[in-house]
């Protein structure tokens, strides 16, 4: 288990939550070991421009592609899955990995942000990254932005928070969520272990 160190976001913390839920997680900013990794993390934390430009001026665009083009699982949390899409209104000009197709929006401007604090996750459906967690279930979010899909079937989990915007997000072995599970208790642990074991 590979965590991508771009040098944005709660690293730290996200590796001790990855152990806590049974990984070895190496944090690593290795080109080489990235591109080989069969299971990857991308945390990240603040701006889509910043992040994105810390991963690129680091070299690791490239291998995150390799590892996901070889068959490797990827996980983006919070900024980190907003990289995963085509771009940000947060950062305009600024390309995104492009995983995903969309675009990740500003909250409007008849909403408090940052949207912060414990709000509910709707609409898991089947997906396998909420195996066992309950519809409904509470989140630790901290964000101004939300990704938006450009296909409704890669919606994997949905949050109202005066829009109902996505607040998980994947197609085949790329997935996303917006909340931090290493702030979101009994949830966010069973997301990672769920995580862990995918296949």
């Amino acid at each position: 288990m590979v965590v991508v160190d771009h040098g944005a976001g709660n690293l730290g913390s996200v590796v001790r939550a990855l152990g806590r839920a049974g990984a070895n997680a190496i944090l690593t900013s290795d080109a080489e070991r990235i591109a080989r990794a069969r299971r990857l993390v991308l945390p990240g934390d603040g701006h889509f421009g910043e992040a994105m430009s810390a991963l690129r001026r680091r070299g690791l665009e490239d291998p995150v592609r390799r590892a996901v083009d070889g068959g490797a699982w990827l996980l983006g949390i919070c900024v980190g899955l907003q990289m995963l899409f085509e771009a940000s209104d947060e950062a305009p000009g600024v390309p995104g990995l492009a995983l995903l197709p969309g675009r990740v929006r500003r909250f409007g401007s008849e909403l408090r942000v940052p949207h912060i604090g414990w709000n509910q996750l709707e609409e898991i459906g089947g997906a396998p990254l909420f195996e066992g967690i309950p519809e409904g279930g509470y989140a630790y979010f901290l964000h101004s932005f939300h990704a938006d899909p450009r296909d409704a079937a890669h919606r994997l989990a949905v949050t109202d928070y005066g829009i109902r915007f996505a607040s998980a997000a994947g197609r085949d072995r790329v997935l996303g969520i917006q909340f931090h599970p290493e702030k979101s208790a009994r949830l966010g642990a069973a997301v990672l272990r769920n995580y862990l074991s995918l296949s």
